[in-house]
Protein backbone atom coordinates (compact mmCIF):
# COMPACT_ATOMS: atom_id res chain seq x y z
CA UNK A 1 0.00 0.00 0.00
CA UNK A 2 1.37 3.43 -0.87
CA UNK A 3 0.78 6.52 1.16
CA UNK A 4 -0.92 9.38 -0.59
CA UNK A 5 0.46 12.80 0.15
CA UNK A 6 -1.65 15.91 0.00
CA UNK A 7 0.15 18.96 -1.19
CA UNK A 8 -0.66 22.09 0.73
CA UNK A 9 0.38 25.61 0.01
CA UNK A 10 1.41 27.61 3.04
CA UNK A 11 1.00 31.36 2.80
CA UNK A 12 2.40 33.74 5.40
CA UNK A 13 -0.23 35.75 7.20
CA UNK A 14 -0.39 39.49 6.74
CA UNK A 15 -1.21 39.75 10.44
CA UNK A 16 -4.87 40.39 9.62
CA UNK A 17 -6.77 37.12 9.37
CA UNK A 18 -9.78 38.88 7.85
CA UNK A 19 -7.73 40.35 5.00
CA UNK A 20 -6.03 36.97 4.52
CA UNK A 21 -9.48 35.44 3.99
CA UNK A 22 -10.52 38.20 1.60
CA UNK A 23 -12.96 39.78 4.05
CA UNK A 24 -13.17 43.52 4.44
CA UNK A 25 -12.80 44.76 8.00
CA UNK A 26 -12.17 48.04 9.69
CA UNK A 27 -9.64 48.90 12.36
CA UNK A 28 -12.65 49.07 14.69
CA UNK A 29 -13.54 45.44 13.87
CA UNK A 30 -9.99 44.28 14.53
CA UNK A 31 -9.88 46.18 17.81
CA UNK A 32 -13.17 44.65 18.94
CA UNK A 33 -11.89 41.16 18.13
CA UNK A 34 -8.75 41.76 20.20
CA UNK A 35 -10.76 43.12 23.15
CA UNK A 36 -13.24 40.24 22.94
CA UNK A 37 -10.30 37.82 23.03
CA UNK A 38 -9.02 39.48 26.19
CA UNK A 39 -12.49 39.30 27.78
CA UNK A 40 -12.78 35.63 26.83
CA UNK A 41 -9.39 34.88 28.38
CA UNK A 42 -10.38 36.62 31.62
CA UNK A 43 -13.66 34.69 31.83
CA UNK A 44 -11.84 31.39 31.25
CA UNK A 45 -9.00 32.17 33.65
CA UNK A 46 -11.43 33.15 36.40
CA UNK A 47 -13.59 30.12 35.55
CA UNK A 48 -16.70 32.29 35.37
CA UNK A 49 -19.93 30.99 33.96
CA UNK A 50 -21.52 33.10 31.24
CA UNK A 51 -24.18 34.16 33.74
CA UNK A 52 -21.61 35.22 36.34
CA UNK A 53 -19.54 37.12 33.78
CA UNK A 54 -22.68 38.79 32.42
CA UNK A 55 -23.75 39.88 35.90
CA UNK A 56 -20.30 41.40 36.58
CA UNK A 57 -20.33 43.49 33.40
CA UNK A 58 -24.03 44.36 33.51
CA UNK A 59 -25.44 42.51 30.52
CA UNK A 60 -27.66 39.47 30.17
CA UNK A 61 -26.35 35.95 29.55
CA UNK A 62 -27.44 35.77 25.88
CA UNK A 63 -25.44 38.92 25.12
CA UNK A 64 -22.48 37.46 27.02
CA UNK A 65 -22.74 34.36 24.85
CA UNK A 66 -22.65 36.51 21.70
CA UNK A 67 -19.59 38.37 22.97
CA UNK A 68 -17.71 35.18 23.85
CA UNK A 69 -18.54 33.71 20.42
CA UNK A 70 -17.20 36.78 18.62
CA UNK A 71 -20.58 38.13 17.52
CA UNK A 72 -19.58 41.72 18.17
CA UNK A 73 -21.84 43.87 15.99
CA UNK A 74 -23.92 44.99 18.99
CA UNK A 75 -20.92 46.10 21.05
CA UNK A 76 -18.94 49.32 20.72
CA UNK A 77 -15.23 49.53 21.46
CA UNK A 78 -15.99 51.94 24.30
CA UNK A 79 -18.46 49.53 25.89
CA UNK A 80 -16.09 46.59 25.56
CA UNK A 81 -13.28 48.59 27.20
CA UNK A 82 -15.67 49.28 30.10
CA UNK A 83 -16.30 45.51 30.35
CA UNK A 84 -12.55 44.99 30.81
CA UNK A 85 -12.48 47.45 33.72
CA UNK A 86 -15.52 45.81 35.31
CA UNK A 87 -13.65 42.49 35.07
CA UNK A 88 -10.84 44.06 37.08
CA UNK A 89 -8.41 45.03 34.32
CA UNK A 90 -6.73 48.37 33.78
CA UNK A 91 -6.90 49.71 30.25
CA UNK A 92 -3.96 51.90 29.26
CA UNK A 93 -3.98 53.74 25.94
CA UNK A 94 -0.60 54.86 24.62
CA UNK A 95 -0.21 57.16 21.66
CA UNK A 96 3.20 57.05 20.02
CA UNK A 97 4.92 58.31 16.89
CA UNK A 98 4.30 56.29 13.76
CA UNK A 99 6.95 54.89 11.46
CA UNK A 100 7.99 57.15 8.60
CA UNK A 101 5.88 56.87 5.45
CA UNK A 102 3.51 54.38 7.09
CA UNK A 103 0.00 54.94 8.35
CA UNK A 104 -0.51 54.65 12.08
CA UNK A 105 -1.87 51.44 13.54
CA UNK A 106 -3.92 50.21 16.46
CA UNK A 107 -2.39 47.46 18.57
CA UNK A 108 -3.78 45.65 21.60
CA UNK A 109 -1.51 43.91 24.08
CA UNK A 110 -3.39 41.99 26.73
CA UNK A 111 -1.53 41.01 29.86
Amino acid sequence: MTAEHDTHTVIDSSGNVFADLGLSTSDDDLLKVAIAGAITNIVKKRELSQSDAARIIGIDQPKMSLLLRGRLSGFSVDRMLKFLTLLGKDVDIRISAKSKNQPGRIKVIAA
